[in-house]
């Protein structure tokens, strides 16, 4: 049955900087994600204004902004699940995350399959600019800063073994600013290389299957968009090269779903500014429309 799917608009660019990403929900919407889902309109969480300075006693940026914002957004991902919706948030960038987590470890313990072309595992003291967007799943899996890590005590917001991170391709780059190494985790690791290994199909099956075996009671999805070849893909701020393809990243979203425990996704990162005539906007819609709702 194809669930009841509700956009969140949610543009916060708290964790990250105002480069364009703060009109992804616009830009999805004008794409035709709304008609395409059969969705409805669940409302818009405003972020408070940005601040770009790096906060001395955390090292990251706007951790109290993050704290309320994510406290707002957990509020309207809570009310939309429990009236039998499946949410769809539209950030914005990936801290997004943390509100979603928030909302989902108040209702009880959920599992999360992270795409995302990079880990998002530094702690402060190795992220270059203090952007959240680079520590969201540390901080949601119990790591980093207690301010957001251990948000109204509720540390971990999802346990590390409930968490499949699917696709990412920043091993070098970790290495060389000196991210905590999400391998020595319980996470489940499913990195570019480990999902080409045999077919991305095949690896989405058996990462769906790792997270339908959990006991959990549901599944949150969260989608960076620069999961994607960066081929088909350029419109994000921190490019790399490879990713998956748009057929390979529909399946994923399918293997999921299929498992019929799947119960919200966040979309992030996609940047309007960068794709001028709309044309990755739509195809990215469609890439999500396929995915989820066949």
């Amino acid at each position: 049955m194809v669930p009841r799917f509700a956009l969140l608009h949610a543009p916060s660019i708290l964790g990250l900087r105002p480069t364009g990403v703060e009109r992804l929900p616009e830009a999805l919407e004008a794409a035709g994600l709304r008609s395409g889902l059969g969705a409805e309109f669940a409302g818009r969480i405003e972020p408070p204004p940005y601040d770009p300075r790096r906060d001395p006693k955390t090292g990251i940026l706007n951790p109290t902004g993050l704290v309320g914002f994510s406290r707002r957004l957990a509020d309207a991902v809570t009310r939309e699940l429990r009236r039998g919706a499946f949410p769809i948030v539209l950030g914005g960038d990936c801290s997004n995350l943390i509100g979603c987590a928030l909302a989902l470890r108040g209702m009880g313990r959920y599992g999360l399959l992270f795409l995302d072309g990079h880990a998002d595992f530094y702690h402060p003291e190795a992220e270059p600019n203090g952007e959240v967007a680079s520590m969201d799943l540390a901080i949601v899996s119990g790591h980093g800063p207690a301010v957001l890590a251990d948000l109204d005590g509720l540390r971990p917001l999802v346990r590390e073994e409930d968490i499949v991170a699917f696709g990412y391709r920043d091993e070098e780059e970790q290495q060389k600013h000196g991210s905590q190494d999400i391998g020595e985790t319980a996470i489940h690791c499913f990195p570019l290389h480990e999902v080409r290994r045999t077919s991305a199909a095949d690896a989405a099956e058996r990462a769906a299957a790792i997270l339908h075996e959990r006991d959990v009671e549901g599944i949150w999805i969260h989608l960076d968009a620069d999961v994607l070849d960066d081929r088909v893909m350029p419109a994000v701020d921190y490019r790399l090269p490879g990713g998956l393809s748009w057929e390979e990243l529909s399946a994923t979203l399918r293997a999921v779903m299929a498992t019929g425990r799947a119960v919200g996704l966040n979309v992030g990162i996609f940047n309007p500014s960068l794709d001028p005539d709309g044309s990755i906007a739509r195809r990215l819609v469609s890439c999500i429309v396929e995915g989820v709702s066949q």
